[in-house]
């Protein structure tokens, strides 16, 4: 299978994810090794996110279950352009988390970096390593599991 030359812009990304504002929460690729199934992508953290209003009213921190779906969709870019996945024929639902930790609080004004690697193919499931940085320090981690179903 051949590659993309060039990183996939927010047009791209839009047609590789289901997902839509305010849910979308890749902004930008960095990069992807297609040898070593990584892909390094970007979530710039805004006041203006709809989940701060209540999470938390003066103490805004983003709800780390969004940062492992900020992770899963990293992912979902990563194997719709590695393994070649019809993202006009098959959805991919999260299933399984294990080994999540959280070690530092995100915040607005963060660029959440999420770095994240295809460990495993079985059938229609990948299985994905997630870390996420701020500032190069690890803020999460988690190993995702997700299932490909048709629409």
């Amino acid at each position: 299978m051949s590659h993309p030359q060039t990183l996939p812009d927010m047009t791209q990304i839009q047609a590789l994810l289901p997902h839509r504002y305010p849910f979308l929460l890749v902004d930008k690729v960095l990069s992807i090794d297609y040898e070593k199934r990584t892909i390094v992508a970007t979530k710039n953290v805004s006041i203006n996110e709809p989940f701060f209003q209540g999470h938390f009213p003066n103490q805004p921190i983003m709800p780390g279950v969004l940062i492992i779906e900020a992770m899963a969709q990293a992912g979902g870019v990563l194997t719709q352009l590695t393994l070649g996945r019809d993202s006009q024929s098959k959805l991919f639902y999260m299933v399984k988390v294990d080994k999540a930790r959280f070690t530092k609080q995100v915040v607005p004004g963060d660029v959440l970096e999420m770095h994240v690697e295809i460990k495993r193919v079985i059938r229609n499931m990948a299985v994905y390593d997630c870390v996420a940085k701020v500032d190069g320090e690890v803020v999460a981690c988690a190993e995702v599991l997700c299932a490909g179903t048709r629409e």
